[in-house]
Formats: C-alpha cells, structure tokens, sequence
C-alpha cells in the first residue's frame, strides 16, 4: 500500500489546542456502517449507544511527565523525553530521546535547567534515531529505587505534549485518563481523554462492564510513516499486557453475542496482540493494517488522527475507504482534530 493512500489535508485551524470541559462535552462522529450515512452526536451519549451485553475496555496506562529540560556542563541547553524503562532496576536505565544527541558524549552528565539540582541525568549508549539509553541519578550519585526514581521525574518533569499541541496545558491531568493507573507511557491514549467518572458510571449502570488492558504508549505510534510503501514501516515494540479477567470477559462476551466496545487505538492493539500471539502480556510490534483479521473489536471509540499515521492505517483496516467520507465528514462539520480534539464510533466493517 501506498503511505501517499493515507494523506489528507488538516487545516493547521483544525487541530484542538486546548482539551474541552468538561471532558465528554467533546462531539461524536457516529458511524452506521457500509453505506450508512453516519450521525452527530456528543461523548456524553455514550452510555446510549451501547446495550447492557456489551464490555467496554479501557487502556489503563499512566502518561509520565517524561520531558526533561536539562543544562549541559557548559551551560548548553539539552533536553531529554524518558520513552520506557530498560528494565525493573533503575540502574539499568531509560530508553530516550535525547538533544542534541550528537553532541553528547557517553557518560556526559546533565543537570535540570532549574538549577534545583535534584537529579543527575547520566547520557550513555547511542540507539540511533536520536534515541540514547540515559540513567538518573540522585544528585549525591545514589541510585535511586523505583518510587524514587518516580517522584523525581514528577519533580522536574514536564507532561510531553505532541509538537502539534503548542498551546500551554494549564492542568497537567487533563493529558491523564481519570482512570490511569500504573506510570509507563511517553503519550497519552488519547480516546480515554473524553471519558469522564460520571460518565463511565452511567456506562456501568446500563449493565456494561469496564475492564482494563495496558498498552505503555510509544511514540512510534503516533508518529508519521516516513516510508513510501506502508509495509516497509518499522514499528518499534510497546509493551503490554491484558489482565485474565478482562480477556475471560471478551470471551464471554463475543460468546453471548454482546459487542466489544474498544476506547482507543491502543487498547485495541493491546488485545489484537493477545490475540494474534496468544499470549496476555509481553512485547509488541504488531502493526494493524490491509485486511488484518480482527479477533475482538466490534465497535472502536477514537480520536480523529494525523495524515500518513500507522494510527490511520489501522482505522482503514477496521472501516476501509470509508473513513475518508468519515473525515471528510467531520472537516466539513468543523470537528476538533488530533489528541485534544473530538472523537468517532466506529463500526468493524470494511466498506464504502
């Protein structure tokens, strides 16, 4: 497949800037299916839109404040974004994105830019595609333990906001679901966004379950396909993992005839991968495309996503060439585009 296939034209107007409130007051683009035009409603009506045989499942994951803005040495300015921990011990390090990273020699140490002096940024081997493995350290060179090693980084860090978002978020948990658990990923499962307590209540009190998987968000998934032909994109690996209760409620769901309502692309891929590799949790690098083979979702709640994105290949895989009526729908009705914008619901099903 052609990358230049998945290209549109966003409007720079059209990307959100700034979260809505409250959180559900974001639109909806209702999908009906393979000609059926779809309807316009709002996240709050979503409660109405599902049947008490359904099971909603969520991504659970944590959004770090991973952005670190850190001082060289010499006074030059260095930054590093944390991607993923290397390992349960802190002292083997951070996967990250570092800048300017060739400048930046192993074992270089870097300092907040604060000037707090409450950690010690340790600069070592060079992954290649900007991505360095980094260490922190107490400022005294202690190693710290893992709580440590958290509260240091909410300390100093800064929630990591993709480029398109230029906007200050006054309120840094409007870039958290209000159900996130476990700290892990370096971008938000933006779908979540939209779901407020309130709301996921009035889900519960229709008699549909919300159950969790985890998928610790990369950017690799967000970013653009730089290849011409889609299949020559590399996915790097996330990790994930699906409880036994939540994949015991899938079964059982799809068994009854209910429908498997997905909130995010994330946690869709979270259960394909459980699916496709039999196996509940580890490491995964599946990239959703053409005519993949769908074991679990029936319905996906998402946002509205960037031109030429592996999160764009995967919606023509769920939907087919109609999600270029869907966008084109949405533009023309002024929708909000990307992380803070509106979302849509879509129907398994590939058609026009």
């Amino acid at each position: 497949m052609e990358t230049a296939a998945f290209d549109y034209e966003l409007p720079p107007e059209r990307v959100a800037q700034v979260p809505l409130e409250p959180r559900d007051a974001a639109r909806l683009l209702v999908d009906g299916g393979p000609g059926t035009e779809p309807t316009h409603r709002f996240v709050r009506d979503l409660p109405d839109l599902l049947e008490p045989a359904d099971l909603v499942v969520v991504n659970d994951t944590r959004v770090l404040p991973a952005r670190l803005h850190l001082r060289r040495a010499s006074g030059g300015a260095a930054e590093v974004l944390l991607l993923e921990r290397r390992g349960s011990d802190p002292v083997a390090g951070w996967q990250a994105l570092v800048r300017p990273s060739r400048k930046l020699a192993p074992g270089e140490r870097l300092a907040p830019a604060d000037g707090s002096g409450s950690m010690v940024v340790e600069v070592l081997d060079d992954l290649g595609e900007g991505r360095r493995v980094v260490r922190l350290h107490a400022p005294t060179g202690r190693a710290w333990d893992r709580a440590e090693e958290l509260d240091a980084i909410g300390a100093v860090g800064e929630m990591p906001l993709p480029p398109y978002i230029t906007e200050r978020l006054d309120d840094a948990d409007r870039y958290q679901t209000v159900y996130a658990r476990e700290p892990g990923s370096a971008a938000a499962p933006t779908a979540g966004l939209h779901l407020t307590t309130g709301l996921l209540q009035r889900i519960e009190d229709r008699g549909v379950a919300v159950l969790p998987v985890e998928l610790q968000v990369g950017l690799d998934t967000f970013r653009p396909i730089s290849t011409d032909q889609v299949e020559d994109h590399a996915m790097h690996t996330e990790r994930y993992h699906v409880p036994a209760e939540t994949w015991a409620a899938v079964e059982a769901t799809r068994a009854a005839g209910g429908r498997v309502v997905v909130v995010g692309t994330t946690a869709l891929r979270a259960l394909e991968s459980a699916a496709v590799r039999g196996e509940l949790e580890g490491r995964t690098d599946l990239f959703i495309r053409g005519a993949h083979d769908f074991a679990v979702v029936d319905l996906l709640l998402t946002n509205f996503h960037l031109p030429r994105s592996s999160l764009l290949v995967l919606i023509d895989a769920l939907v087919g060439p109609r999600w270029r009526r869907l966008y084109g729908d949405a533009l023309a009705a002024d929708y909000r585009f990307l992380s803070f914008g509106d979302a849509m619901l879509l129907r398994r099903g590939r058609g026009r």
